[in-house]
C-alpha cells in the first residue's frame, strides 16, 4: 500500500507515482536479467525510454530545479576541499550538469558522464567542460587524467556485476592519489528508488542493488582502492573517518528489526555518515 508520504514529498499525484512505479520497474526488470553483452547497449535504451516515458519524472519536469539548485550550492563548497585550478574533474551521473557546469569555472578541465541523452543538458556547457555518453561502466576519457572523480546517486543504479568494472574504470582514468568521491543511498534504510512507496525490504526499481557503507568498502577495495575513507560534512566542515566504527554502527543497527534499523539509519548521526566515502587510487 502507497505511503501518505508520497503527496507531501513528492508532489505528484498517486496515478502518477503509481505510473512512474511501474514503468521503472518493468525498466529494471530487463536490467536485471540482461546479460553483460546486453547491458553494454541497454542502460542508455532503458533510461531514455524512462524520461521519454514519465514526463512526470522530477528529473524531466522541473520539480527538483530549486531543491536542485540548492544541492548544487552546498556541494561545491565540499568539493572545493579537493580541486586546484589546475586540477580535472569528472562527474559520473551527472543529471541535468548543473553541478559540473558549475566545478568547471574552478578547474581546468570537467568532464560529465552519463548514459542518457535524455537528461543531460547541453544549453550553458562551459568551454572547458566535456559532455560524454558511457554504457554504463565505460569512462571514455583519457587515462590517468582525472584527479577528482564524484557521483551521487548513481553506483546504486549499477547492476551488481557491473559494480567492479566501473571502479576498475574509475581506478583507470584517475591520476595517481586521485580521489573518487561516491555518495549512494544507504540499504539500510532503503529501499530509495520509486520503489520506497509500494516495497518495504528491497529496491524493485532502478536502484539495482543498494549498498551499505560496508559493503561499498569492500567492493572498492577489492577493485583496487588504496583506502577507503568515511567522512561527514559538517556546517563547512570535512571530517574524515575511520571505517572501524561505521563498520560497527552498521552491524548493530542491521541486527534490529527491520523498521527500527530503517528509523535509526535514516536520522542524525548516522544519517550523515553512512554511503558517504572517499575513496583514494
Amino acid at each position: 500500500m502507497m505511503s501518505s508520504r508520497v503527496l507531501e514529498n513528492d508532489g505528484r499525484t498517486i496515478d502518477e507515482i503509481r505510473e512512474h512505479y511501474e514503468i521503472e520497474k518493468a525498466l529494471a526488470d530487463r536490467l536485471r536479467h540482461a546479460s553483460a553483452e546486453e547491458r553494454a547497449t541497454l542502460y542508455s535504451e532503458v533510461y531514455d525510454e524512462l524520461f521519454q516515458r514519465v514526463k512526470h519524472h522530477p528529473l524531466v519536469s522541473g520539480k527538483e530545479q530549486d531543491g536542485r539548485a540548492r544541492r548544487v550550492a552546498s556541494t561545491i563548497p565540499f568539493l572545493r576541499k579537493f580541486l586546484k585550478p589546475d586540477s580535472t574533474f569528472l562527474e559520473i551521473g551527472p543529471g541535468d550538469c548543473a553541478l559540473t557546469f558549475g566545478v568547471a569555472k574552478l578547474v581546468e578541465q570537467a568532464y560529465a558522464v552519463d548514459v542518457s541523452e535524455e537528461i543531460m543538458t547541453i544549453a550553458g556547457c562551459p568551454e572547458n567542460c566535456e559532455l560524454v555518453i558511457s554504457d554504463g561502466s565505460d569512462i571514455p576519457i583519457k587515462r590517468n587524467s582525472v584527479d577528482v572523480a564524484y557521483s551521487k546517486d548513481l553506483f546504486e543504479h549499477l547492476h551488481p556485476d557491473d559494480a567492479a568494472l566501473h571502479l576498475k574504470n574509475v581506478i583507470e582514468v584517475l591520476s595517481p592519489g586521485g580521489v573518487y568521491i561516491c555518495r549512494t543511498p544507504n540499504a539500510l534504510s532503503g529501499p530509495h528508488d520509486v520503489s520506497q512507496f509500494f516495497d518495504d525490504n528491497e529496491p524493485t526499481g532502478l536502484h539495482l542493488k543498494e549498498y551499505t557503507t560496508t559493503e561499498l568498502a569492500r567492493v572498492f577495495k577489492e577493485a583496487g582502492f588504496t583506502k577507503v575513507i568515511p567522512y561527514v560534512w559538517l556546517k563547512g566542515r570535512l571530517i574524515k573517518l575511520p571505517l572501524w566504527p561505521v563498520v560497527a554502527a552498521e552491524s548493530v543497527a542491521s541486527c534490529l528489526p527491520r523498521p527500527l534499523c530503517k528509523v535509526v539509519t535514516s536520522r542524525l548521526p548516522l544519517k550523515r555518515v553512512l554511503g558517504r566515502v572517499i575513496a583514494i587510487k
